[in-house]
């Protein structure tokens, strides 16, 4: 059973967050197995990632995530120029 999305640490959600893009990269190139069992739990949990028909997909929440970690990323390389 899935634990509440409340039970997962401020450290781990932030390594969740932080690993969206690459997450979704795989799910784009259907290498979905290379995603670690506990990491599809703990995003299914966190509602960013959801089953469909035996497959997984990204939600609308996940896909938000995903872009603000995009754009805090290109953010902070630009002000580091």
């Amino acid at each position: 059973m899935a634990l509440p999305a409340n039970a997962l640490t401020l450290p781990r959600r932030e390594a969740l967050r932080d690993g969206l893009p690459a997450t979704v990269g795989l799910l784009k190139r259907c290498q979905a197995s290379d995603i670690a069992a506990v990491d599809i739990d703990d995003y299914v949990t966190l509602n960013w990632l959801e089953w469909n028909g035996g497959g997984l997909r990204l939600t609308i929440t996940g896909d938000n995530v995903c872009k603000q970690v995009r754009a805090n990323s290109l953010a902070q390389a630009a002000g580091k120029r």
